[in-house]
């Protein structure tokens, strides 16, 4: 079996084990922003070599708080109950900031997203993560 993303860093930098369970939901949604803009970005930049600017503007569209949001919404009942937990746990944390063009709800269910594609990734549990990115994008007809 193919080593992840997570466990080559883990190993390239002799990372030490954690619980990732006392890890806090800003904190999981911290690494899930990036995993979750990875993917994104991987996408964008398949559909062909243009100008960074054009790459942003295609991404920045999908991974706004708005558009993930919308497919947290979509995804809710697709969820685990452990999934849903970390979810929940992530929309309902008390973040320090705000994104610029959000309302507070787009934000706060963007930010529970997050979390659970964090604690996914943090979890090796990359195949679950593909699956909920590709059917939130299909349901939410999302194009990048």
């Amino acid at each position: 079996m193919e080593k992840s993303l997570n466990q080559w860093v883990r190993e390239t930098f002799s990372l030490e084990e954690r619980d990732i369970r006392t890890y806090s939901p800003l904190t999981l949604a911290y690494i899930g922003d990036g995993v979750f803009d990875l993917i994104i970005r991987s996408l964008v930049v398949d559909r062909g070599n243009t100008s960074a600017n054009r790459l942003h503007y295609h991404t920045s569209h999908i991974v706004r708080a708005k558009s993930q949001a919308k497919m947290a919404s979509v995804l809710l009942e697709d969820l685990t109950e452990e999934e849903a937990d970390i979810y929940r746990r992530g929309r309902n944390a008390k973040p320090h900031t705000m994104a610029k063009n959000a309302t507070v709800a787009d934000y706060r269910s963007a930010t529970g997203l997050e979390a659970l594609l964090g604690y996914l990734y943090l979890l090796d549990r990359t195949e679950r993560i593909m699956e909920l990115t590709k059917t939130a994008l299909e349901r939410c007809e999302l194009t990048y």
